[in-house]
């Protein structure tokens, strides 16, 4: 059971001078290179996104490398910068696969204890030139369990090593992914494996899915090629690991994404008169949008900390991770619900770019696990769970 207290120095949860820095100088980038129209225009593209951008962001700013060590070619700083990153790139809903190559792949492989993993593909995550994500990583993960509870995926020891067969659903930028980091069952165990996709292996499907800007795909291993990453007793405690960090970064890029519907809206009420007044100063509205910033300022707080636990890497952060999803995830809709209505007429067209936000809310907070999951799960790590009602 996890303390009901938990001490984490409150400097950790305040930004620094650094971190601010940090923010300056991505909004200002994603304000000329990422608007909307550039997403909207990029998602028609085989990649759906900006590959100029990507690798602007991995050279000149050094996105990518920012929680790796140095080591495996990083800048060796914290998740607390990297969550920054992820901040922006939500408030500019920024549709390149940042969430599993940066966050998912990148932990798993530093969770795995792999340093031989670790020297062959974090220096090409680091530097933009390989994009990776996750597959089979349990119930409420990207790509999860079939319906027994078992990996979709086994791995079988062939004539030159390992292969992989089965499935997983719905993997983030499966379809694109260089690198596959998959959790696949073996007859000694679950264990994880590394899979750079090929055609006649591996066949890779796009699904239809609500948030255009966040690919997913079905992948069919038939006889993949693969190499285990890792130990077979470290599976589970990587898995937990990862997802749990991959929760606190989706929990950022939701309070972005929720900060920027707050500031579209209260601009637009802003100057948009009726009655000869701005809309803004009616009691009605103003109460709307007091909702929406006092959700977000908790928001916010919820993100804070699952960011400081991340950073320390902190026994707390499955507490943190759970509550933070909750928290964020209900924010984010209640936000771009707001972004909606209050535009009126104009908010309900498509062109308008609250439905991109609207998208994105509704598929985030069920990527990792939906808020009904995470309040379960956080109720067993407190010691709730099984308690009668007060």
């Amino acid at each position: 059971m996890h303390r009901r207290h938990p001490e984490i120095d409150p400097q950790l949860l305040s930004e620094t001078d650094e971190q601010r820095q940090l923010r300056t100088v991505l909004r200002d980038l994603y304000a000329e290179a990422s608007g909307v129209e550039e997403v909207r225009k990029h998602l028609a593209t085989p990649r759906g996104y900006d590959e100029a951008l990507w690798g602007r962001l991995a050279g000149e700013i050094g996105v990518h490398g920012l929680a790796i060590p140095e080591e495996y070619g990083g800048s060796g700083f914290t998740f607390a910068e990297l969550a920054v990153a992820l901040e922006e790139s939500g408030r500019a809903l920024y549709c390149a696969p940042l969430l599993p190559t940066v966050v998912l792949a990148a932990n798993a492989l530093l969770f795995s204890g792999d340093r031989t993993a670790c020297e062959r593909y974090l220096p090409r995550i680091a530097d933009g030139t390989l994009t990776a994500t996750v597959a089979g990583f349990g119930p409420g993960g990207p790509g999860g369990l079939d319906e027994s509870g078992e990996p979709g995926v086994t791995a079988e020891q062939g004539a030159n090593g390992w292969v992989l067969r089965g499935q997983a659903d719905f993997v983030l930028d499966g379809a694109g992914a260089d690198l596959l980091l998959v959790r696949a069952g073996t007859p000694a165990g679950p264990r994880i494996f590394a899979c750079e996709p090929v055609p006649d292996t591996c066949r890779r499907t796009p699904r239809r899915v609500l948030d255009e800007t966040r690919r997913q795909a079905l992948v069919e291993f038939g006889g993949a090629p693969a190499t285990a990453v890792g130990t077979a007793e470290g599976v589970e405690g990587t898995v937990s690991a990862t997802l749990d960090t991959g929760r606190a970064a989706l929990a950022a890029e939701q309070v972005g994404g929720s900060g920027h519907a707050l500031d579209a809206t209260v601009a637009f009420v802003a100057q948009r008169h009726q009655f000869g007044r701005p809309i803004g100063s009616f009691q009605a509205v103003k109460h709307r949008l007091a909702d929406v910033l006092v959700a977000l300022e908790a928001a916010r707080s919820g993100s804070a900390y699952a960011t400081a636990c991340a950073a320390i890497a902190s026994p707390q952060l499955p507490v943190a991770a759970c509550a933070a999803a909750v928290v964020c995830s209900e924010t984010f809709r209640l936000a771009t619900a707001e972004y909606v209505q209050l535009h009126g007429g104009i908010g309900f067209t498509w062109e308008h770019p609250a439905h991109l936000y609207v998208r994105r809310a509704r598929g985030a907070e069920v990527l990792f696990g939906t808020a009904d999951q995470h309040r379960t799960r956080l109720a067993g790590l407190v010691g709730l769970a099984g308690r009668p009602a007060a």
